[in-house]
């Protein structure tokens, strides 16, 4: 059953009450007796289901993934040639 606050324009009291679906809402303050009850209207509470809502699931090709790892044997960046750690050997021409 859901809860839902409720508070009198009259006196001011705000309280809670669970009410099934169909009950009609409350219309009269138990405090001061006056039919001045309005039901508060409140942000309700998100649960975020599913696939694509955190950083480790798999995203589509089209998005721009921004946490790509550097990998430097891939290719060197500025010079486009796959990068070594060897030094070059030298060759002599006698």
């Amino acid at each position: 059953m859901p809860i839902y606050s409720y508070r009198c324009d009259n006196c001011g009291v705000q309280f809670d009450r669970f009410q099934k679906f169909s009950e009609k809402p409350l219309t009269k303050c138990p405090e001061c007796g006056e039919k001045t009850l309005r039901k508060l209207f409140q942000p309700v509470g998100i649960v975020f289901k599913g696939s694509g809502f955190y950083v480790t699931d798999n995203r589509s090709s089209n998005n721009h993934n921004t946490m790509r790892p550097s990998n430097s044997s891939t290719k060197n960046e500025e010079s486009g040639t796959p990068s070594t750690n060897k030094t070059p050997a030298s060759t002599s021409d006698d």
